[in-house]
């Protein structure tokens, strides 16, 4: 939580004037015992109807005032909590954002999204209340004591004996339930995940009729986070009954031993009444103080999960100094890479060789797992070689400043991700200030011209959220349009065909080859047709990099590539 404390700085006024009006509140609230006391023995006793009534006046100027200072406190603490905390999100955003593949990977998406929704959540309500009660409720506690001491010390000292008892209450059930609340936390990971899961995999659940056991998993995930919730929520609720016992013997001493006093003339019957009130008084704040223990003990656990994502550091650093290229003509080089994910136990690429010229096409082909995202997740550096080099235009890819590095490459994902806005704006992606023509020009090049006019408002009709109001191939259409609009010296397109028919396949990569010959084109796909007929195919089984070479020399001398071809194109094998 500490750390997080520096997003605060620009509300110092506020978090100062808050505490302040609530202290102000305070005394104002802790003057009214001692006007009770004034109109019972003065006013009641004698009769006299007019200081009554300038008394009960007073009562409610102390009301109206207190009020004023309560509104005035709250929108204090409001407008810093509010503003610390989207100076938090802002800043935990860009943090994750600034983190490399690896950590992501790591983290996970629905622990993530927890720490930017829920978890800051808590901590907002958890500044809010301490700006608002923090001072206010100690402030009163004592105070309500020293006023009671200047009633009576024999009275008084049943406070003395009273507040200790109950701190002991509030901070041990405080220091219990911290650590579970963390423990509620990570509960509430593991739902949101399954929930994630479920609703982005809806599809897939419903082909395979799964609905019934994802609903049994969910159901003893959501069983498991509320016995957690109901344990710390059992050992929470003691606080207000045991706080409630102990306020309540207090007040009966003070009744037991003031009504002796008042019948000995030591003390009069509105100072008992006032003694009682300032008990009350520290009863009701005692349960705000309880509710306040709870609530930050929420915010802290929340918060050291926040600060756990700011301690997560990139594994990869960027240089902010540009590099100057070599104009050679291989514009990718290889160099015995090796790639191991993180908590990985064996590699997933081992002794990677090779080079790519300017302008060719490069068909990179292989079974299910064999490596052939994680080969071209390196060029844009996603993630970092373990093992190796790999060089863009003569320049290891560790030297690049990132702006530098993916300004020159365009990467179409193996999974199509539209957002939410028009058909243009998605394609502005690539590049933020194309103009209308050049978004016409690639989505003519992509293939996607003929559907994109055919749609309501053209270039302007709406995608919906992740594309769901199109189909597969008019998502893998648009995403490759995005790639191309920046016009970039190294185009991926990572399986990114996969939902094309044959014919507009050949058509896209023809009209990519006539956009621009001095293009580098890297096709990872499952298909032998749409690779074919690249300059180069390098062929992966396991990591390893099994056969190089154009297609009539892999059919030739590649045991990999003559399977995967012949098991698309059985009739050659006959022939």
């Amino acid at each position: 939580m500490k750390k997080l404390l520096k997003y605060m700085k620009d509300y110092k006024k506020e978090s100062v004037l808050g505490p302040l009006f609530k202290l102000l509140e305070a005394s104002f609230e802790l003057l009214v015992p001692l006007v009770v006391s004034a109109i019972i023995d003065v006013g009641i006793a004698n009769g006299d109807v007019p200081y009554i009534l300038r008394m009960v006046l007073l009562m409610a100027a102390l009301g109206i005032v207190g009020l004023v200072c309560s509104i005035t406190a709250q929108y204090f603490a409001a407008k810093a909590a509010v503003g610390f905390t989207a100076k938090v999100r802002s800043a935990l955003f860009a943090h994750i954002q600034s983190l490399s593949y690896t950590e992501m990977d790591t983290m996970g998406t629905s622990t993530l999204i927890t720490r930017m929704a829920s978890d800051m959540n808590q901590v907002q309500n958890g500044v809010n209340l301490v700006l608002r009660l923090f001072l206010r409720s100690p402030f009163i506690v004592f105070g309500a004591m020293v006023m009671a001491f200047t009633i009576d010390v024999k009275s008084a000292l049943v406070f003395v004996v009273t507040i200790p008892a109950l701190s002991v209450v509030v901070f041990g059930v405080m220091l219990i339930s911290m650590p579970l609340y963390k423990k509620v936390q990570a509960g509430l990971d593991l739902v949101l995940r399954r929930t994630r899961e479920n609703l982005s995999g809806v599809r897939v659940i419903r082909a395979f009729n799964k609905e019934e056991s994802e609903i049994e998993g969910f159901d003893a995930d959501n069983q498991k986070l509320t016995k957690m919730q109901m344990f710390v929520g059992r050992i929470s609720a003691l606080m207000n009954p045991v706080t409630y016992v102990i306020i309540n013997v207090a007040i009966l001493v003070l009744v037991w031993t003031g009504a002796w006093q008042v019948e000995e003339g030591i003390l009069t019957q509105g100072s008992v009444v006032a003694l009682v009130n300032y008990m009350s008084q520290i009863l009701v704040e005692l349960i705000k103080l309880a509710n306040l223990v709870i609530t930050v003990t929420k915010a802290w656990a929340c918060a050291n999960r926040i600060e756990n994502v700011f301690e997560q550091k990139s594994s990869m650093e960027y240089t902010r100094r540009p590099v100057q290229e070599e104009k050679g003509d291989d514009v990718i080089t290889f160099e015995n890479v090796g790639l191991t994910y993180k908590n990985a136990g064996a590699e997933s690429l081992s002794d990677l060789s090779f080079s790519v010229r300017r302008g060719q096409t490069v068909g990179i082909i292989g079974g299910t797992g064999s490596g052939k995202t994680s080969l071209v997740n390196l060029i844009p550096r996603f993630y970092d070689a373990t093992r190796g080099r790999v060089l863009v235009n003569g320049v290891d890819v560790r030297e690049y400043p990132k702006d530098q590095l993916r300004e020159k490459i365009g990467v179409v994902p193996q999974k199509a991700v539209l957002f939410g806005g028009s058909i243009a704006d998605n394609l502005r992606w690539g590049k933020e200030d194309a103009t209308r023509e050049e978004i016409m020009e690639a989505l003519e090049v992509s293939q996607a011209q003929e559907f994109v006019e055919k749609r309501e408002g053209g270039v302007d009709a709406i995608v919906a959220q992740n594309g769901k109001n199109l189909s597969g191939g008019q998502r893998q259409r648009l995403t490759i349009a995005r790639a191309l609009v920046r016009k970039p010296e190294i185009l991926i397109l990572d399986d990114s065909a996969s939902a094309l028919d044959y014919a507009t396949d050949a058509k896209l990569r023809k009209a990519i080859r006539q956009m621009d010959p001095s293009v580098t084109v890297l096709i990872v796909s499952q298909r032998a047709a749409s690779i074919q007929y690249a300059d180069q195919i390098i062929v992966l089984d396991d990591g390893e990099a099994v056969g190089i070479g154009t297609h009539k020399e892999l059919l030739e001398n590649c045991p990999v590539y003559q399977e995967i071809y012949y098991s698309q194109f059985p009739k050659e094998v006959q022939a």
